[in-house]
């Protein structure tokens, strides 16, 4: 069996039997869990300068350690000047031991990073257990060389649970270590 991330280890030991306390769970399978956790990074400039794709999924690709997969437009909009099939962003999908090692450094080394940091917003949950988190820039990351990049680009980290609720999801994301602002 592989080594397991840090993360991992704490949710197996802390986290599991502290949920199934605070709601009452009988069975460890019914605790909610962490699925996959995707991240967006949407690449508007690739419209007039189609380079920006290649740095934008490197950057990426960088970040997650993993190959990043281009999203390509589905309708044309003539607004933006965007044709069907036109290259408009980048995406990666993390599942198991490349998605807890990703969420650790996000919680522990690039989030403290962000300028003025307070704790993330507890207003980005979906309803359906799921929490969206907006980053504006990638240079909190120390896999990026502050020297090469030539624009701060945006990106969207989408945590995907088993949790039904919205509350079971905070309380899964708290007890991970996710850094929540008290509002």
């Amino acid at each position: 069996m592989s080594k397991m991330t840090r993360l991992r280890e704490r949710y197996v030991t802390d986290v599991v039997p502290a949920l199934q306390k605070e709601f009452g769970y009988t069975s460890v399978m019914a605790v909610p869990r962490i699925t996959k956790v995707v991240v967006n990074m949407g690449l508007g400039d690739a419209t007039q300068n189609a380079k920006v794709v290649d740095v934008g999924a490197d950057e990426l690709a960088r970040i997650t350690g993993q190959r990043a997969a281009v999203r390509r437009a589905k309708k044309s909009i003539a607004q933006f000047k965007v044709r069907q099939g036109m290259p408009i962003g980048a995406m990666v999908t993390l599942r198991g031991e490349r998605m807890y090692e990703f969420l650790d450094r996000l919680m522990n080394i690039g989030l403290p990073r962000v300028r003025d940091f307070r704790g993330v917003s507890p207003k980005g949950f979906d309803g359906r257990g799921n929490y969206t988190l907006g980053l504006k820039d990638q240079l909190i990351f120390l896999e990026i060389d502050y020297l090469k990049v030539d624009k701060a680009r945006g990106m969207n980290v989408n945590v995907v649970t088993t949790a039904r609720t919205d509350e079971e999801a905070r309380k899964l994301l708290q007890l991970m270590g996710m850094p929540f602002r008290a509002n």
